[in-house]
């Protein structure tokens, strides 16, 4: 079992950036795809950004060339890169993995992930 802690929302207005961190309490690089999610209030969940051991990843198409994610084995963080945001990207963001998730695709970002952090809350004023 792994703990993951995120870390990097915030309050910003529309066009600005932020840059999510999730930490893992083990090593994750060659063993988890990680992935971040979020809800909206009265929203469902809804996968953004996954990434797999080989560097796959996949996007949400709504935030496709604006959201990034991307990891650093050395420090077992997975981060996302979020710029041009917007106000409907505010929501409550949270980190995911998972051992048995292979090979990222788009279906990935439906996939129930094994292990979730408590989020973190981005809100983008118009």
């Amino acid at each position: 079992r792994i703990q993951l802690v995120e870390s990097g929302g915030g309050s910003v207005p529309t066009g600005g950036s932020l840059r999510l961190a999730c930490v893992a309490s083990r090593y994750t690089r060659g063993v988890y795809s990680m992935a971040w999610f979020r809800q909206a209030p009265g929203k469902s969940r809804e996968g953004v950004a996954a990434i797999d051991n080989d560097g796959r990843t996949a996007y949400a198409n709504s935030v496709k060339d604006r959201f990034t994610i991307s990891q650093d084995s050395d420090k077992d963080t997975t981060y996302l890169q979020m710029n041009s945001l917007k106000a409907d990207d505010t929501a409550m963001y949270y980190c995911a993995a998972d051992p048995f998730i292979v090979e990222v695709s788009a279906t990935t970002l439906d996939a129930n992930f094994t292990y979730w952090g408590q989020g973190t809350q981005v809100i983008v004023s118009s």
